[in-house]
């Protein structure tokens, strides 16, 4: 490593500490660095640190070699020139893959003609070639195995049974991601935080329409069985998310709640049902009868 250049060296570290921290840190889709500031502030520190340490080897390296006598000198000098063992081995590897003859053994596959001075040479096919091409022929009879006899996957079929297993885990996903729910998968919410943070989102922005106890103003009454645009916690969500009817009734607050906390109020207003306000307004729409949370809105 201490033949690598330190302009050289230091990047090299420095990618292979960034590439580990990705692999450990879950940052789902984005760039751990990105998604996290505080793996940016180690990655900077640990950049730091390395060229710290260049640094200080660097001057230490000087300072002791300035100790030595010309003898000494002289040796570390050789010393440091010699390519290292890595170096030789990837080396003595190129030579042995390429298959080249030394200059002074040419005369053994030398041609007998020549043109103007000019002599060709009967060199072999470099060793790397030949194990490539033999290492094809295997590939492509395995190949031929695999999916025109024992009949195997094809890319379309694996890119279609990735698509189904994509959309199962999306849809387990969707389970316990409550702020990807909608119209269609929300679910009437029992946890006491969750009705508590609609208590406290009901109270915030529907008490001036609705009332706290429910019973109805400007909106309707929330404490009958009468709902104008259905019940049920479907219909609910998707009249908080979308709006009452046009022209009239409740604004959409999708754009203010999140699908989360639309699914906690309305499952907290939905606790009303049955209770008694101090002042409740005349009932409005038909009758909710059917409990069925995939009934159409009436």
């Amino acid at each position: 490593m201490r033949h690598i250049p330190s302009w050289l060296r230091i990047p090299i570290v420095f990618f292979i500490i960034f590439a580990i921290t990705e692999f450990i840190i879950d940052s789902g889709g984005e760039p751990a660095f990105l998604a996290q500031p505080i793996v940016s502030l180690f990655l900077l520190l640990v950049l730091l640190i390395l060229i710290a340490i260049e640094a200080i080897t660097s001057a230490l390296d000087n300072v002791l070699y300035q100790s030595l006598d010309a003898e000494a000198k002289t040796r570390y000098d050789a010393k440091r020139k010699a390519p290292s063992k890595l170096i030789q081995s990837i080396e003595k590897l190129y030579s042995k893959s390429v298959g080249q003859k030394p200059i002074e053994e040419e005369h053994v596959i030398i041609l007998d003609h020549n043109y103007d001075g000019i002599k060709e040479l009967d060199n072999d096919l470099p060793p790397w070639w030949k194990y490539g091409f033999y290492a094809s022929i295997v590939f492509a009879v395995l190949y031929l195995v695999n999916y025109h006899i024992l009949d195997g996957d094809t890319q379309i079929d694996e890119l279609q049974t990735d698509i189904a297993q994509a959309k199962i885990d999306i849809e387990e996903y969707k389970k316990t991601a409550k702020n990807l729910v909608d119209f269609n998968t929300v679910t009437l919410l029992a946890d006491a935080s969750d009705l508590s943070s609609g208590k406290k989102i009901f109270e915030t922005n529907c008490v001036a329409c609705h009332k706290a106890d429910g019973g109805g103003g400007i909106g309707p009454n929330l404490t009958d069985k009468n709902w104008i645009l259905g019940g049920g916690i479907k219909n609910v969500f998707k009249t908080i998310s979308e709006g009452g009817r046009d022209g009239k009734g409740m604004i959409a607050w999708k754009q203010s709640l999140k699908p989360l906390e639309m699914a906690q109020v309305a499952s907290y207003l939905l606790k009303f049902e049955g209770t008694t306000p101090a002042e409740p307004k005349a009932p409005e729409g038909p009758i909710w009868e059917n409990k069925s949370e995939t009934a159409e809105i009436k």
